[in-house]
């Protein structure tokens, strides 16, 4: 059978999936035909877009049969322990892309520092630079940590990092290039910034400092982009789905992650007005607090869902944006 044909005859059916409905024999009937249509597909056109549109299909149904065991109660724990990690599974390759432009933004940055130093006050602007020349003059190069009170600080810097969060994830209305133009900008100004601490003999102590918070306050970032860039390629790469419905789908995946960084986001201010200050405290203790924030954002938003993912056999079922 051509496959247009086959596509004309089961496009019909296959759309009328797409409707959700609670009956669980249904569900159960859904799944079976489309596991018959997707292994006829894969023998026949095996290079087709039409198997990503009817994984596309089976993989929600095979959700919500697994989810349907769930109790009703339970959906803020399902959430967090399998639709926000199964969005990331799915969209694994578009947050290592995105920790690459960061890597290389960030290397830009403190390499355009290095050869020019007229570029540091141009990205930093003077008056950063000015003050912090005169604190390391002074002795004390993290100074601008200790200039405010702990809570007025948390409230203000908390309010900022989530401001950024949104508009890092709404400028991916911008088909992705608003949201890659702030990890630009944000990214170049932290080269740029260690980069002016490595040229004073400070770089190891401004790591151990800036990334007791920083590690989650930038980690957060990249994630944040992620979101963003997610929507932004729903818009430009819709695949089959209309661009409006693919549009949808990378909205509600991208705001569902920055919903999830909200926590993150409010340790990390309260780690920069609580902790940070503190510069005289032993390298250990700093070492300890930036190695468990990175292990837990390694393991819950790269390893976990690698784990949930091979717990619900979701490699049997591609989950691929289309």
């Amino acid at each position: 059978m051509r496959e247009g044909h086959f596509i004309k005859i089961n496009k019909e059916r296959w759309d009328s999936y797409l409707d959700d409905t609670n009956d669980p024999d249904e569900l159960a009937k859904r799944f079976a035909y489309l596991v018959d249509d997707l292994g006829y597909a894969k023998t026949h056109y095996p290079h087709s877009n039409t198997i990503t549109y009817i994984n596309s299909i089976a993989a929600k149904i095979y959700l919500s049969i697994y989810r349907n065991k769930k109790e009703k109660g339970n959906k803020f724990k399902l959430f967090f322990t399998e639709e926000l990690p199964l969005i990331m599974y799915r969209n694994r390759k578009t947050l290592l892309y995105t920790f690459l432009f960061f890597l290389v933004f960030m290397l830009m940055g403190i390499f355009s520092g290095w050869r020019d130093q007229t570029f540091v006050r141009a990205v930093l602007g003077d008056d950063y630079v000015d003050m912090t020349m005169a604190n390391i003059s002074s002795g004390d190069p993290f100074k601008v940590y200790k200039d405010q009170g702990e809570f007025s600080m948390f409230l203000q810097i908390t309010w900022n990092n989530i401001r950024v969060m949104f508009m890092f994830f709404l400028a991916g209305i911008t088909c992705s290039v608003g949201t890659i133009y702030l990890l630009f900008k944000n990214s170049l100004m932290l080269g740029v910034f260690e980069q002016m601490f490595f040229a004073h003999n400070l770089g190891f102590k401004s790591i151990l400092v800036v990334f007791t918070h920083g590690t989650l306050e930038i980690s957060g970032m990249i994630i944040e982009a992620t979101a963003g860039i997610i929507m932004g390629n729903a818009i430009l790469f819709p695949g089959t789905y209309t661009r409006k419905e693919s549009f949808v789908r990378g909205a509600k995946d991208g705001i569902k992650i920055v919903v999830s960084l909200i926590p993150i986001v409010i340790m990390a201010g309260f780690f920069e007005s609580y902790i940070t200050r503190h510069t005289e405290m032993p390298v250990v203790l700093n070492l300890i607090i930036l190695a468990a924030s990175l292990a837990f954002i390694i393991f819950y938003f790269i390893l976990y869902p690698m784990k949930v993912a091979r717990r619900l056999n979701v490699d049997q079922i591609s989950f691929k944006k289309i």
